[in-house]
């Protein structure tokens, strides 16, 4: 076995493991942009160009997801970040959402998630212990009684999420959908981050 071989062999065999884990337990949102809106159901078209029909209720939480900065990741936020595992055990961040002290505790974990690309990354959200403020932010994100190491490269998108209401789903907005089918095949919406501002959520 070569010594780059070698050295590439933890990486893979970390990729494979979470995509054999992600066939049972992956989040996978939905993503596009809201074509119409009629009484409780959003028309979206999905990143892939698809045309779905979303049912909204009562239920439906609606958060927003605006633009933030490096500086508002400090120790003790709860955040989430969608991330991509090294060969070293530690994550390197694709975005980190922070979110509002209302929000904290939310989707508390550590779990596969399909990434806007189509590849099965991780999600984490918990508390931020340590951080270390250089060439960009290495933190410890903790979750009940494990934590994880990751870095947030200087070009990492940052957005703050908080809670918002249906008011902020408008025809060409950005959404972010968590739901389930329907037996007609709809989707019922159980969250939607919806980007203020004209934002794409970077989740």
């Amino acid at each position: 076995m070569t010594s780059r071989l070698r050295a590439l062999l933890p990486g893979l065999l970390l990729s494979v493991a979470f995509t054999a884990a992600a066939a049972d337990n992956v989040i996978t949102p939905m993503r596009g942009t809201i074509d119409a809106i009629s009484g409780n159901q959003l028309d979206v078209t999905t990143r892939q160009g698809d045309k779905i029909k979303v049912e909204i209720n009562d239920k439906t939480k609606v958060n927003s997801v605006s633009k933030a900065q490096m500086s508002d990741i400090k120790p003790d936020s709860f955040i989430g970040t969608a991330a991509v595992p090294q060969a070293n055990g530690e994550l390197k961040a694709l975005e980190v959402h922070v979110f509002a002290p209302s929000l904290r505790g939310s989707g508390e974990g550590f779990n596969p998630f399909e990434s806007a690309d189509g590849k099965i990354n991780t999600m984490t959200n918990g508390t931020v212990g340590k951080l270390v403020n250089s060439n960009g932010r290495t933190m410890t994100v903790k979750y009940g009684d494990k934590q994880k190491t990751v870095q947030v490269p200087d070009d990492v998108p940052v957005v703050l999420i908080e809670p918002g209401n249906k008011s902020l789903l408008k025809p060409g907005g950005k959404v972010v959908l968590f739901g389930s089918k329907a037996s007609d095949g709809h989707i019922v919406a159980r969250g939607i981050s919806a980007g203020k501002d004209g934002l794409t959520p970077p989740m």
